[in-house]
């Protein structure tokens, strides 16, 4: 409960801001509403002079009334700390359906993200078996092409190596016999007689 301390009676003007100091003297600044500039030349101004002495177990203010008035504090937050309240049967109830809910989104959550996973995984392993079986089809080509190109050398080396075929030319024309004219029949008949001599005495 606040205690009034000194009872100044300061009438509060509008568009000011009346605030202590550490020896409670009131003073008042003009405020600065939104759009306004500050003056160089605003200075706080003093209202009222009362050269007291603070309880740093109290806080001090000017209240509605222009007095100075002071209000018990509290340190560390106990006083604003109550008693622990005990939740009723619908409040926990309210609270196990959160907890259920909650759970039961992440487990989904979960669920979705290991799908997502194998999927992804699936996809990888299909991808890698087409490029397995790709490369695989690439290199029996080859390897069939190879093939087809060392049997076409072979064949090739072989055809060189094979002895050409005999043309078979028509023969010529059987050369027509002209009849030898008698001094020359009469000459061989005397050489094939003088040849059957010689065998003869040999």
């Amino acid at each position: 409960m606040a205690e009034k301390v000194v009872r100044a009676g300061i009438e509060r003007k509008k568009g000011w801001l009346y605030y202590l100091d550490r020896n409670l003297n009131v003073y008042r600044a003009k405020m600065v509403r939104g759009g306004e500039k500050k003056k160089h030349g605003d200075r706080p101004e003093l209202v009222l002079k009362t050269d007291m002495r603070r309880d740093h177990n109290y806080l001090y203010y000017v209240d509605k009334a222009g007095d100075i008035s002071r209000v018990k504090a509290s340190r560390g937050g106990t006083a604003r700390k109550g008693k622990k309240r005990r939740r009723t049967a619908a409040q926990r109830k309210a609270m196990l359906q959160k907890k259920l809910a909650l759970k039961k989104k992440k487990l989904a959550a979960k669920k979705k993200k290991a799908e997502a996973r194998a999927k992804k995984k699936a996809a990888a392993k299909k991808k890698a078996a087409a490029k397995r079986a790709a490369a695989k089809a690439r290199k029996a080509a080859a390897k069939a092409k190879k093939a087809k190109a060392k049997a076409h050398k072979k064949a090739s080396r072989k055809k060189a190596h094979r002895k050409p075929a005999k043309k078979h030319h028509k023969k010529p024309a059987a050369k027509k016999h002209h009849k030898k004219p008698a001094h020359k029949k009469a000459k061989a008949r005397k050489n094939t007689g003088k040849r059957k001599a010689h065998k003869k005495a040999a």
